[in-house]
């Protein structure tokens, strides 16, 4: 049964077909006349024909809008996101994998406009899947249940069959384009025999604030909360080229990322780098590194790495205990946990220092690296530590460096240390 529901500041009111906790298909849209419309105009922006919007209207050609004016957009089917707890446009355009700017535009809004929970935002048309996170019971079958999809398409997306197992905190492809309505996550039970605790929510961004001081860039401010530069731009509406002032206030993500149960108490979270790991250990932190086979640790830093994280040792002590893991500088990829802050994180790691020179400033143009990387920036910012550059540390889902390409032989160590193999 369609109903009607306002959405940002009364500009948009929605008629859907079915409607829950996650996302649904719109009929129609009452859309407010802004100033410079034109049928063309808004038919180009929500990709409606102008004879269709024309028809929607009992209009023609001829027909004059003025702002304020309420008319109807026809869609067929087109698909809304319906607002949860903690949603904001930037943690939706993450989790659809489509363009923050965008979103804001094609609902009328922009990065301060607030949403309120059930409030419907419209999704681009060319969406064709999401992401869910595998959750302790969870099948193919069940998952195609709960989100109301065909269980072959499920398969045929993801590249299984109906005998694949499905490991918990393994992200799979949900065909958004043939979905009705999805469930939210069940609470996950909790685990007698895990002491940390248990969460089946997913990541979600809060937002905080920075007052620019002197010396300030967005590089330098970004390096300061552990995330991405290119996010803070984006979401401050800046780009490479703006030059911040003293005293101007600078909005910041911030990225929750709720702790995940284990199968037991030697091993680690599973956690995506592109939207988990990456924030739980930003640039710039120290960790312990716990050799899964054997239980030796060592101490490391992340200093640099966007695709996975670039860590170095911190002491030569350190340095030895890992040759003594690893028998020797390796690219013999190992299964580890990562202890941070008190979690445990599932990754996997190599222990060939490269791209540095520990003689050379760090950061700089020098003419020899490591791992016969040749002249270029030296990537060596610890130094005194018994090595030239530093080393791999990869997590669930996180690429290369080279290529962009998921290393296989690495996930397969992170499944091991995370419990799944």
């Amino acid at each position: 049964m369609g109903f009607k529901k306002t959405i940002i500041c009364g500009a948009l009111s929605l008629g859907i077909i079915t409607g829950s906790a996650g996302f649904a298909f719109a009929e129609n849209v009452d859309y407010k006349v802004q100033s410079g419309d034109t049928f063309w105009k808004i038919g180009q922006k929500y990709n409606i024909s102008t004879t269709s919007l024309l028809k929607a209207n009992n209009a023609n050609e001829n027909t004059v809008l003025y702002p304020g004016q309420t008319i109807i957009l026809p869609f067929n089917d087109q698909l809304v996101h319906i607002v949860q707890s903690g949603d904001t446009y930037w943690n939706i355009s993450q989790k659809y994998g489509i363009n923050f700017r965008e979103l804001l535009s094609l609902n009328n809004a922009n990065e301060n406009s607030m949403l309120r929970i059930g409030d419907k935002v419209i999704l681009p048309s060319t969406i064709k899947n999401t992401l869910y996170t595998v959750q302790k019971g969870d099948t193919y079958w069940t998952v195609s249940q709960k989100f109301n999809v065909n269980f072959t398409e499920l398969l045929k997306l993801n590249g299984a069959n109906d005998k694949s197992y499905l490991d918990i905190g393994q992200v799979i492809k949900i065909p958004v384009s043939g979905t009705s309505q999805a469930k939210p996550p069940e609470t996950q039970a909790q685990n007698p025999n895990n002491s940390q605790s248990n969460s089946s929510s997913g990541p979600y961004i809060t937002y905080t604030s920075y007052t620019v001081q002197k010396g300030d860039s967005s590089w330098s401010v970004a390096e300061k909360f552990g995330i991405s530069a290119y996010e803070l731009m984006e979401v401050n509406n800046i780009n490479s080229s703006t030059v911040l002032n003293i005293g101007q206030k600078l909005k910041i993500p911030v990225h929750n990322v709720p702790v995940k149960s284990t199968p037991g108490e030697k091993y680690g979270e599973l956690l995506d780098w592109w939207t988990e790991a990456q924030y739980v250990i930003p640039r710039g932190t120290t960790f312990e590194v716990v050799d899964f086979y054997t239980g030796k640790s060592f101490f490391a830093k992340r200093t640099t790495g966007s695709n996975h994280a670039d860590c170095e040792t911190l002491t030569v002590k350190d340095t030895n205990i890992m040759k003594e893991i690893w028998g020797g500088f390796s690219w013999v990829r190992r299964p580890v946990i990562i202890k941070y802050n008190g979690r445990k994180i599932a990754a996997s790691m190599t222990a060939m220092p490269h791209a540095g020179n520990d003689s050379a400033a760090a950061g700089v143009w020098t003419s020899w690296r490591s791992g016969d990387y040749g002249a270029g920036i030296n990537y060596d910012y610890i130094k005194g530590n018994g090595i030239d550059g530093h080393f791999d540390i990869h997590f669930y889902n996180s690429t290369r460096h080279k290529d962009g390409k998921v290393d296989t032989n690495h996930q397969e160590c992170i499944k091991i240390s995370a419990g799944m193999q």
